[in-house]
C-alpha cells in the first residue's frame, strides 16, 4: 500500500470482515489461506478505487546470511532497491501482476479469480513484465 497507516487500516478492516464472514468460511482451504485471500482483495479493490501506484517501501525486515561479509550485503541490497525503484516504472498492470505472482505467490489462475481477467492474460502480462524490468534494469 506503500503507506504503513493506511495498510493498518486495510488490514484492521479485512479482519472484522473475517470475523463477520465467518460463517461462510468452508473449510477448503486453510483459515490463513482465506483470510489473506481476503486481505489481498480488500487491497486491489482499495488500490482500484484510488487508482494510486504500487510502490514498494524500504521497511521490509532485513535477512542476513551469516557467511556474507558486509560488501555482499550492501551489493544485495542495492540491487534489491534497484529492482524496487525498476518497479516503480512498470505499468499498473504489469506491476501488479508481478507483485501478486512473486511477490505474493499466488499462480495465473488465482490472479485471474481474482482480477477478473484470463490466465492467458495474467501469464502475458507477467511475461511482459518481467521483460519491461530487464529493459528498466539495462537503462
Amino acid at each position: 500500500m506503500n503507506n504503513q497507516s493506511e495498510a493498518e487500516d486495510l488490514l484492521q478492516e479485512s479482519f472484522t470482515e473475517a470475523f463477520i464472514n465467518l460463517e461462510s468460511f468452508r473449510y477448503e482451504s486453510a483459515f490463513g489461506a482465506w483470510l489473506k485471500r481476503i486481505v489481498v482483495n480488500k487491497c486491489i479493490n482499495h488500490l482500484k478505487k484510488r487508482k494510486a501506484e504500487l510502490i514498494f517501501t524500504d521497511n521490509v525486515p532485513e535477512y542476513y546470511d551469516d557467511n556474507e561479509t558486509h560488501a555482499e550485503i550492501e551489493a544485495t541490497q542495492l540491487e534489491v532497491r534497484k529492482i524496487h525503484q525498476a518497479l516503480e516504472y512498470l505499468p499498473d498492470g504489469y506491476r501488479l501482476i508481478f507483485s501478486l505472482y512473486l511477490l505474493e505467490g499466488y499462480d495465473h489462475s488465482e490472479i485471474a479469480q481474482i482480477l477478473g481477467i484470463t490466465e492467458s492474460t495474467s501469464k502475458s502480462q507477467f511475461s511482459r513484465a518481467k521483460q519491461k524490468l530487464k529493459e528498466i534494469l539495462k537503462n
